[in-house]
């Protein structure tokens, strides 16, 4: 079993959660979210937001919290192979209370199918909250262009 490394990025003042599933080797490595180059998940929300694409940690945390998000994970441990979601077995989810009861957040979105399924069957009885999901920016779902990623998620600036 992997442990999730990194803790959640959220502010009091944070309202839309974003949750991926599990992350990535290269997200390991560098010990915060969507680490991989090809990952097109600061890309896309660097072209909903109008900014420039962050490019360090701290510019990273600095335009989620800016923009009043949050950003987790849906599991907390399990048996993963590289970084394949389709080969997560025995998925343990993570403890969504810490980031709900010290922010706003009443909206909760999951990058991609494998989030969204363990959203569900383990997270959507404690929080209440319908999540919607949304095309994962992940390299894997290379059959999803930037367009309609960027169209699919202009939902969270709703």
């Amino acid at each position: 079993m992997i442990q999730h490394p990194f803790p959640p990025l959220y502010g009091p003042e944070s309202h839309t959660l974003i949750l991926g599933s599990f992350p990535s080797v290269k997200s390991r490595e560098a010990m915060f979210f969507y680490g991989h180059p090809q990952n097109r998940f600061w890309r896309v929300l660097a072209a909903l937001f109008k900014e420039d694409v962050p490019q360090t940690v701290n510019e990273k945390k600095a335009l989620i919290l800016s923009h009043r998000l949050a950003l987790w994970d849906s599991i907390a441990s399990c048996e993963i192979t590289g970084s394949s979601d389709a080969s997560i077995r025995n998925a343990q989810p993570t403890d969504l209370s810490v980031i709900l009861s010290n922010s706003h957040v009443t909206r909760i979105f999951c990058n991609g199918a494998q989030s969204y399924r363990v959203y569900c069957k383990y997270q959507l009885k404690r929080t209440g909250i319908e999540a919607v999901r949304l095309p994962s920016t992940s390299p894997a779902n290379a059959a999803c262009s930037f367009d309609r990623l960027i169209e699919e998620w202009h939902i969270i600036l709703e």
